[in-house]
């Protein structure tokens, strides 16, 4: 089944037949930022409303987003630009993108069926042939997802962007919160604060904050200082240095999981000998 799923999806995507091929692609731009209110959940993000034009009939089109079109903004300031989808004839139905690697292409689905694919291939060698078949397939899996991973390139960008950030007061205008059951059916309760603050440049952000702040649950109406970078905004910390040992805690981990991961085919293939 994933086999086949994987050569639908690639064959629908070289044809340009994908639901994201066949979609409008425009940029739209945010012309108003709403506060969430306080005890929202954090999957909504911050309510925005875009304006972007149709290229099939230029109208403008200005329309609210909050939370549910698409990806959630965590980062929000009016004039941000954002990229848009909508099936031909219908802006009204459109969905906000974050990340629009893998999804202009259509290749997101069929490249997780690839995976899947390969997981039940090893796990059909290991009950088959044995252990060393474990090392080798799970070994192999884990230097390839190391070896494509984004995070050391995003931890090294995110760490440029930031050697140059700028400091800025800013206050928590709200607390969002979320609760989760965990497998033993207890009830687990996530908060993440809302900050605004402005730039240097005069543009007022209000974006979620989900890692720096201590005891987030009670932050309301706290002021802090917020370091941004200024060729975006959107990458901003309230602790320097902690998001720098993040960075590097990131790197670590991808590294660690690629020498796992040889080490394991290394000794497979020995055992094998």
């Amino acid at each position: 089944m994933p086999a086949g799923l994987a050569l639908l999806g690639y064959g629908l995507s070289l044809a340009g037949l994908t639901r994201a091929q066949r979609a409008v692609w425009v940029t739209a731009r945010i012309v108003r930022v709403e506060q969430p209110a306080h005890g929202d959940s954090k999957r909504l993000g911050i309510p925005v409303t875009v304006a972007f034009q149709d290229p099939a009939t230029g109208q403008e089109f200005t329309l609210p987003n909050a939370g549910k079109h698409g990806d959630a903004v965590r980062e929000a300031w009016v004039g941000r630009e954002l990229e848009v989808r909508y099936p031909p004839g219908q802006p009204h139905r459109f969905r906000i993108v974050m990340d629009t690697v893998g999804e202009k292409s259509g290749r997101s689905g069929p490249n997780c069926a690839v995976f899947l694919l390969l997981v039940g291939l090893v796990i059909h060698a290991t009950v088959a042939w044995g252990y060393p078949w474990a090392l080798l397939g799970f070994g192999s899996l884990l230097t390839a997802i190391a070896a494509i991973s984004p995070d050391i390139r995003l931890a090294r960008a995110r760490d440029t962007l930031l050697a140059s950030a700028l400091a800025v007061p800013a206050r928590v205008v709200a607390v969002t919160k979320d609760v989760y059951t965990d497998a033993e059916g207890d009830d687990m309760v996530s908060h993440a604060p809302v900050v605004a603050f402005t730039t240097h440049e005069g543009t007022h952000v209000t974006a979620l904050c989900l890692d720096g702040i201590a005891d987030p649950g009670l932050s309301l109406d706290r002021d802090l200082t917020i370091h941004y970078a200024p060729a975006d905004p959107s990458v901003f910390t309230p602790d320097l240095a902690a998001d720098h040992r993040s960075g590097k805690e990131s790197i670590g981990f991808i590294i660690i999981l690629l020498l796992t991961g040889i080490a394991a085919v290394v000794t497979g293939a020995a055992m094998l000998l």
